[in-house]
This record gives C-alpha cells, structure tokens and sequence, in this order.
C-alpha cells in the first residue's frame, strides 16, 4: 500500500515499511496541496507540522490508516476519523524521556542566567557579576499533568534533589516521593512549574495563575502551545509578578511573538522537545510497527 510520511520517519521506521511490502512517499503538502494529493495515499503519517483536519479526511477516499509520530494528537481530527471507523495511531511514551531532559534544561538556563549570558558575551559584555543565579538542589518542582513525561521529568528532578509536587485531574498513583496537590498549591508552593499537559479549550495558565506563583519562580512549557496565555505570561514578566519562563511550544508556530521569544527573563527553543536522535529512532521504528500491523 501507499503511505504518504509528510514530516519525516526514521531510516529505520521507513525500512519497516517497505519491508513490510509497502511503499513510502516522503513529501510534505501545503494543507491545499495535501487536500489535492491525498486521495492517492492508503495511509498518511504526520508529526506537528502537518494538520489533518475533516477536510483532509474527507479527501483521502482511500484511508485506512492515519499516524502520528509523537503523543499528541491534536493536529488530527481525530474524532471524526473515528467515526468513519479510520483508526489514529500514536507514539505516546517514545519522546517522553526527551521532553522530561528539555524541560531540564530549560529549568537550568533559567537558574543561571544561560540562555541571556550566552547572547550577552556574543555582544562583548562580560556581565559577571549581574548573573547570580540559583541552585537547583533543595528546590521544590511542581508539575502540571502527571503522565509518562511527567513521570520521568520527577524521576531526573529528585535525583537532582528537589521536591516534587504533582497535580493531574486524576488520582497519581506512583511509587516516587512525590505529593499529589491542588493546581493551586502547586502555583504557591513551587520553585519551578513544568506543564505537561495536553492541549486544552482554555490556557491552564493564565494571568490570575501567574500571579498565584512565587515572584521568584519559573515557568515552563514544553506541552502544547496555548497551554499559556502568552499576552499574560508577557505582562508578568514585564512586571515581575514572575522570575521567568522556558518555552518550546507557542500558540502559533512558528510564532511571531519576537517581544515574548527574546525577553531576557525567556529561555526559548522552538518545539524540539521531542528532536533527539533518540526519540526520532523510538518513535520511527514504533509507529512503523503500529502502521504495518494495522494495514495487514
């Protein structure tokens, strides 16, 4: 069968495929041009670049299969697919570990000022003594939806020494020194907040969230872009309600939002938590099997 791979696999995922007797068409479609190609195709499998709306559903006369390289699925109309008894696959655990280091990382450019000292000494200012930063050791780290990333972002934080604290619209059962709380008293109580939730109607985060944070806190999102409310996470940080944030997802991508990505108190990256040779491998070979044992 035809499998349309518009935002890429891995040498591995692909060499399933065709092994599996199936041929592999790797081309990225504007969504008209997708709309016009994709009768074409028996399958089509995407990451976040590519949408696959009713519309795109509608035209793929010939789908039985729609895929999805990584967790979420929001950029395909998943539901509706359903309904006309199409099947959406996903990779949920492949990228987590990836997601969970980003968020690290972003957690530690913050505490000591990386993100701005590295753009700061490109212009030839030697700002020693303006970066005094924290440790993490000894901090508390709340975390906003306690899945597989979440997970294993509490593993690597406790193994650093910090406190976690979780919150999730259902009861976590764990066996990690972790304690469950209100998203309230998560906001109150952290130190660093790291939200690992789906996309949402509604931002989780917006102005009267920001302002239950301490003043010395950090944000981070490395979820989905809406899960903040930009304009109010920019006018926190302009008014130090809040310390700072780390963003790799944006309510729009690219985003436009330049006022927001090169505020000196905002470690940015531009949604590549899940780009590691790692996790491309994982989800690669992963959604491969997924999409040949659903065509056989």
């Amino acid at each position: 069968m035809k499998i349309l791979i518009t935002d890429g696999i891995s040498g591995e995922g692909k060499k399933i495929l065709e092994e599996a007797g199936h041929e592999c068409i790797i081309q990225f479609y504007e969504p008209d041009e997708l709309v016009k190609n994709i009768p074409d195709y028996d399958a089509i499998l995407v990451r976040s670049a590519t949408k696959v709306p009713k519309e795109v559903i509608d035209a793929g006369k010939n789908l039985k299969v729609i895929a999805r390289g990584g967790a979420g699925i929001d950029n395909i109309d998943h539901k509706y697919a359903a309904s006309l008894g199409i099947p959406v696959l996903n990779t949920p655990g492949a990228n987590s570990a990836s997601v969970a280091e980003l968020a690290l990382a972003h957690m530690f450019a913050l505490s000591r000022f990386v993100h701005i000292a590295n753009v700061s000494m490109r212009e030839g200012k030697w700002d020693k003594k303006k970066y005094k930063g924290i440790e993490i050791d000894g901090r508390t780290l709340g975390i906003a939806g306690f899945g597989k990333i979440g997970q294993i972002l509490a593993q690597k934080a406790i193994a650093l020494g910090m406190s976690v604290l979780v919150y999730d619209i259902i009861d976590v059962k764990t066996s990690l020194p972790v304690k469950q709380v209100t998203l309230d008293e998560l906001l109150a109580q952290s130190d660093f907040v790291s939200l690992h939730v789906p996309k949402m109607a509604q931002p989780l985060i917006g102005a009267a969230e920001l302002k239950k944070m301490k003043k010395t806190a950090y944000l981070v999102n490395c979820a989905r872009g809406g899960v903040v409310d930009e304009a109010a996470l920019l006018d926190a940080l302009n008014n130090d309600v809040i310390a700072g944030a780390g963003l790799d997802v944006f309510m729009e991508e690219p985003t436009k939002n330049l006022e927001l990505v090169s505020h000196p108190k905002v470690s940015a990256t531009p949604h590549v938590g899940a780009s590691t040779v790692e996790a491309q491998d994982r989800v690669g070979i992963e959604i491969a099997h997924k999409i040949a044992e659903a065509l056989k």
